[in-house]
């Protein structure tokens, strides 16, 4: 098991992805190294990159993390009762990113790699990931491109990689006490370990290189279109659900928390402005109401 592999790929997937987001944005996002010494609760480093009140982005994060911990927390033993307590070591890249104009969708993605080293027995790994899209006002052409990137990226691995990995992302990234879902998905996987962990260590890497190809072109459609004061209101509206999914359901959020991480990396992926109101609905016929009719909606957009 070489997990020095999998950190030099993160890492360099980091710096990539960063790059090129820079170049769109015009400003540099900042870099914050992180070190926890040994002794303390948590041990291992990281590195956050971020940018706010940028020239496309409002907020946009991108986390590198690599932790060490003497026990597994509740959060990531849960489908894996019998390494409860094991040392472990995790590391990935998360990021989601956050565009001023709310005609660029917000977007996600993340690769892990969890490594457990239980007493008297051979050291467990498996591995997660995925991306998912969420826009606040629908374009067909961008949903189309998005998840046919990801079907891409996945085919190499096997054909039946895709529809797994939509269906999980449809389920997962689901508000159940709204009923709705929280975007348009793409992929998601968790606890992932079928192809061994070269195999499964490929799969990631497909991942990872695929998110620039199929978030980029969607920026560069989007982010000259004209807004007002209404498409913002209606995007820290929707905002809002985003903010409900992460300290609710999901499981990197409760994850990072219960295992001691930094709380400024762990939370980077709120969004800056955000509004609830009381029972509202988007009046029929309006471009609002054609994201809940056709968008907010699990379909097979590949």
């Amino acid at each position: 098991m070489n997990t020095g592999a999998v950190r030099e790929y993160l890492l360099g997937l980091q710096e990539r992805i960063v790059s090129t987001m820079q170049r769109h944005d015009g400003h540099p996002f900042r870099r914050d190294g992180w070190v926890r010494e040994p002794g303390s609760r948590l041990q291992g480093d990281g590195l956050s990159r971020l940018v706010e009140e940028g020239g496309l982005f409002e907020r946009a994060g991108c986390n590198f993390s690599h932790v060490r911990w003497p026990s597994l927390p509740p959060s990531a033993t849960q489908h894996r009762i019998e390494l409860a307590g094991a040392p472990f070591e995790a590391m990935g890249v998360s990021l989601v990113f956050h565009p001023r104009n709310p005609y660029v969708p917000t977007v996600h993605m993340n690769v892990r790699l969890f490594a457990a080293f239980p007493a008297g027995r051979e050291a467990f790994s498996w591995f997660g990931g995925g991306m998912d899209l969420t826009p606040y006002y629908g374009f067909e052409e961008d949903a189309v491109h998005f998840h046919r990137s990801c079907r891409d990226a996945l085919a190499p691995h096997g054909a039946d990689l895709y529809p797994r990995f939509k269906r999980w992302c449809d389920e997962y990234f689901f508000l159940k006490h709204r009923n709705e879902p929280r975007g348009i998905g793409g992929i998601f996987f968790d606890d992932f370990h079928d192809l061994g962990f070269d195999g499964s260590f490929a799969l990631i890497r497909a991942v990872g290189d695929a998110f620039v190809g199929a978030y980029e072109p969607i920026v560069q459609r989007r982010r000259g279109l004209p807004y007002g004061e209404r498409e913002r209101d209606f995007q820290a509206y929707r905002r809002g659900r985003y903010v409900e999914f992460n300290l609710v359901y999901d499981r990197g959020t409760l994850f990072g928390l219960q295992s001691g991480g930094r709380t400024e990396s762990i939370l980077m992926s709120m969004p800056p402005l955000v509004k609830w109101r009381y029972d509202w609905r988007p009046e029929p016929g309006t471009p609002e109401a054609r994201l809940y009719a056709e968008f907010l909606k699990p379909r097979e957009w590949a």
